[in-house]
């Protein structure tokens, strides 16, 4: 069985940081909830902190350097991506942004992408909506309709009536991300190398939204 090729993007600061726990935990979810329906993923997982530099110098060069390269690669050739990062001045961090800045503009295209952030508080909480997904709309990206965002009181609540705790977002959007990933053939051979010649299976966006309801 091919697996799908998952790539975790953490722009998180510190380490350890509250971005990159929430990474893991929404991979974590996307795994099991891909393993539960007979399929597998192949993670890598990319901390943006660790090329901070490499990025700053592909602006000013135009040409990546090694680390930065494979990063750039792996999200080339992955079937989605789980995205997280800080919120700051209720917006993305400059490095999340400056990394999809170097990327091709098509790269993304038509890939499932989890979108999530973590911040000090709640009220930053529309930054997803109002500059995270727009960002990966404008990319071509297919964004999973459950964004998740921690603030830190997030992670000891059970939620309210209206809002499900944050595990609760994090199964339901992992759930939503599994599901685009099922109406998509996993990367064979030719992502490694194979012959450029072999043609992409296609799965029309209506399929891809249908994935999402079973």
């Amino acid at each position: 069985m091919t697996a799908y090729r998952l790539v975790v993007i953490s722009a998180g600061l510190s380490k350890p940081s509250s971005t990159r726990l929430l990474a893991d935990r929404l991979t974590d979810a996307t795994v099991r909830r891909l393993a539960r329906d007979g399929r597998e993923a192949d993670v890598t997982v990319v901390e943006l902190r660790d090329l901070a530099t490499d990025i700053a110098h592909n602006f000013v060069t135009g040409f990546p350097g090694g680390a930065l390269r494979e990063a750039i690669d792996a999200v080339t050739r992955a079937d989605g991506l789980i995205t997280v990062t800080p919120i700051f001045a209720a917006s993305y961090s400059g490095l999340f942004k400056s990394f999809f800045d170097v990327l091709d503009p098509d790269v993304l295209t038509g890939k499932p992408v989890l979108i999530a952030a973590t911040g000090g508080t709640p009220r930053h909480s529309l930054a997803l909506e109002h500059a995270v997904r727009p960002l990966f709309s404008y990319l071509r990206s297919v964004v999973v309709p459950t964004s998740v965002y921690a603030a830190t009181d997030d992670w000891g609540s059970t939620g309210d009536r209206l809002t499900d705790g944050l595990p609760g977002r994090i199964e339901r959007a992992a759930g939503e991300l599994a599901g685009l990933l099922a109406g998509r053939a996993p990367s064979g051979p030719a992502a490694d190398g194979g012959s450029e010649e072999e043609e992409e299976t296609v799965v029309p966006f209506a399929e891809q939204l249908a994935a999402l309801r079973v």
